[in-house]
């Protein structure tokens, strides 16, 4: 709807006079009103069936004095029924069974209170399911055969006038079931599109988490490998300080290097944080193409890597399926720096199209003690949720001698990405 209260965005909207009290408070249940306000349509409509109740009654009185044989108070009797059944009109929301049920004897004998027993009928309609309806209006119609023998109409055959009441009634009811059956669906229509709503905000949420998890695990891939390259070299410089001028530049130079990157990557993280953008943007994402370099990059920090690498690259890795294979490595390197300094680091990547490709980081136990690292094991979560949504599997831990494996199965299908 386009006006609305400023409470929510379900709120009931600013024109509420034009609905339906019933229909205001399915809007808006918090209020908590068991029988709310009458609108300013509810208003109108009850004055409109109230008169119609009284011009049907009136109508009835006109036409009592052309029936025979009936006694003087049974006419006075007639005519103070029809009054208060006009008057009960009123009471046709709240009550709307109740009034129905006592319109059944108070028809049977009075003719002017016609008027409001249709009026009653049309409320049940509108206010509750059929099977009240079906019960009380059908009572009230199996009486009619005997009604009409012990007061003929004037005007109308016996037939004719049960006829012509049963249609009537029929109409009537028809008529209120209808109107009960287009709130019913507004309301649904209205639930479903909350639903809709409600579930396309899930949606975006769990979207913007997924994006931030994998703005974490780039993050984390990246700046851990940045800096534990700057600590090796750090301690190398710290331990040797006695170590040639030109080693001491080009370790210098490795750290200013490595620095500069890694304050180049937190950049475009947090650039993708405030841009709202997904994981491709800003520099190309590393591949298999990249590993050499990476490999390169760990031996200058003075880890002895051993690549194994036989990737059948006719048809083109793809872009994906290479950047997992990547981080899968580039956390194996960073976790041996970490975990196991000093100690040889074997990868093996291997794979074909339609046979998937195998990745692989080995190192054996460190050479000596190495303190315990805080914050460890969040990079395997981080590629094995990576190896998990590129629809592979990975598997980690201590062998037997001390040393630590990482190893992942990644589905590659035939053809170019």
């Amino acid at each position: 709807m386009d006006k609305e209260r400023s409470t929510g965005a379900w709120a009931v909207p600013e024109y509420r006079w034009l609905l339906p009290s019933a229909v205001t408070r399915e809007l808006d249940p918090d209020r908590g009103e068991r029988s709310p306000r009458r609108t300013l349509r509810d208003w109108l409509v009850d004055f409109t069936l109230f008169f119609v109740a009284v011009g049907l009654g009136l109508s009835a009185a006109d036409a009592m004095p052309q029936e025979e044989n009936l006694p003087h108070a049974l006419g006075v009797a007639d005519q103070l029924l029809g009054a208060l059944s006009c008057g009960a009109v009123w009471l046709r929301r709240r009550w709307p069974v109740g009034l129905a049920v006592v319109m059944l004897p108070v028809a049977l004998v009075s003719n002017t209170s016609g008027g409001a027993l249709i009026v009653a009928f049309f409320s049940l309609a509108v206010h509750r399911p059929f099977k009240y309806v079906a019960a009380i209006c059908g009572s009230y119609l199996a009486t009619l055969p005997v009604f009409f023998l012990v007061r003929p109409d004037p005007e109308l055959p016996y037939l004719a006038a049960i006829v012509l009441t049963v249609a009537l009634v029929s109409a009537v009811v028809g008529w209120g079931m209808f109107v009960r059956s287009r709130r019913q669906l507004m309301m649904s229509l209205r639930d479903r599109a909350r639903r809709a709503e409600t579930e396309a905000e899930l949606r975006a949420e769990q979207a913007q988490r997924l994006a931030r998890e994998a703005i974490a695990r780039e993050m984390h891939d990246v700046l851990a490998h940045r800096l534990t390259l700057l600590s090796v070299h750090a301690g190398a410089m710290e331990f040797r300080p006695d170590a040639p001028a030109a080693e001491i530049g080009r370790a210098a130079g490795v750290i200013r290097e490595s620095a500069h990157e890694a304050l180049q990557d937190l950049r475009e993280i947090i650039g993708v944080l405030r841009a709202g953008e997904g994981e491709d943007s800003g520099r190309p994402q590393p591949t298999l193409a990249a590993l050499g370099a990476l490999v390169a990059e760990s031996r200058e920090a003075g880890t002895e890597v051993a690549l194994d690498y036989r990737v059948d690259e006719t048809g083109g890795v793809p872009a994906s399926l290479g950047r997992t294979a990547y981080r899968i490595v580039q956390e194996g390197l960073t976790n041996a720096r970490k975990h196991a300094p000093g100690a040889p680091v074997g990868v093996r990547v291997a794979g074909a199209p339609g046979k998937g490709l195998t990745v692989e980081v080995r190192n054996p136990a460190p050479p000596g003690e190495v303190p315990a690292v805080p914050g460890s094991g969040q990079g395997l979560i981080g590629i094995a949720e990576r190896a998990h949504l590129a629809g592979g599997t990975i598997t980690h831990g201590e062998d037997p001698h001390g040393g630590f494996t990482v190893s992942a199965r990644l589905p590659w299908a035939g053809g170019n990405a």
